[in-house]
């Protein structure tokens, strides 16, 4: 995408997207499996909850999943992921706490900041060492990459590129291609268990596929596919590893408070 095109998009109104702060609780379970992959079962819980504050949003991620092998122990993954982003999509902070069978993995903490919408920009880690390297021009933060997929579906578009920094890995920006389907009209999406006023939007079905080293003739690391509704929230994913796809069911939502801005 060209950062022309890019200002263009990020210069909609945010008006234009009306976000509900919300906490959710999914459920993970196995979706499938590769006989090579050696793995039988899956079982944990997501817990995602989307804030919003006078100047900007909050993201706190917390991950929980066991995964069965044929003959080895299960492995214990433990991940809290807390981010703040500016509503000008130009400052972003995060931090990181991961175990794997009880044991700590290295902390994750930091900032980042643009220049300018569509412009570069830079990334500071504090933990688990001090390093600093530039984003390139057209970077975004998490919550504005969300904020766009959302514009391109309500404009009818089923196409996106970008590269994304969110700090949860010292690769940088990470390449982001996103497909999204027709528009589904309003109603509770009839993948969803659960019944709430916060599932009663249009939606579409969205693929992300992520690629290291902005290189997109690569295979991506992994893919996410779930379906995304107009106020932010999704009511289902599947996160799919390549030997292994974990499915994501929406057991609880319940809305957060807005600002009194």
């Amino acid at each position: 995408m060209g950062v022309c095109v890019l200002l263009a998009l990020l210069a909609t109104p945010a008006q234009a997207v009306e976000v509900a702060p919300h906490r959710a609780l999914y459920t993970l379970s196995l979706e499938s499996a590769k006989p090579q992959s050696r793995v039988v079962g899956a079982d944990g819980s997501l817990g995602y909850e989307w804030g919003e504050s006078c100047d900007g949003w909050t993201i706190e991620q917390r991950y929980k999943l066991s995964l069965h092998n044929e003959d080895d122990p299960p492995v214990e993954i433990n991940s809290s992921f807390v981010t703040w982003e500016s509503k000008d999509g130009l400052s972003y902070r995060f931090n990181e706490r991961k175990t794997q069978n009880g044991q700590a993995d290295d902390e994750i903490r930091g900032t980042a900041s643009l220049k300018s919408a569509g412009g570069p920009g830079t990334a500071v880690f504090e933990k688990p060492k001090a390093q600093n390297f530039d984003l390139p021009a057209g970077t975004l933060f998490p919550t504005a990459h969300t904020l766009l997929l959302i514009k391109k579906g309500h404009g009818g578009e089923n196409f996106l590129s970008a590269e994304v920094f969110d700090g949860s890995t010292f690769d940088g920006a990470t390449l982001i291609s996103a497909v999204l389907g027709p528009t589904q009209p309003l109603s509770t999406p009839s993948d969803s268990p659960v019944s709430s006023p916060l599932l009663l939007r249009p939606s579409w079905q969205v693929r992300l596929a992520f690629f290291p080293d902005a290189n997109q003739e690569a295979q991506p690391d992994y893919e996410l596919g779930m379906r995304l509704l107009a106020n932010g929230v999704s009511s289902s994913m599947v996160i799919d590893y390549g030997d292994y796809v974990i499915r994501a069911t929406l057991k609880q939502i319940e809305a957060l408070p807005k600002p009194a801005c």
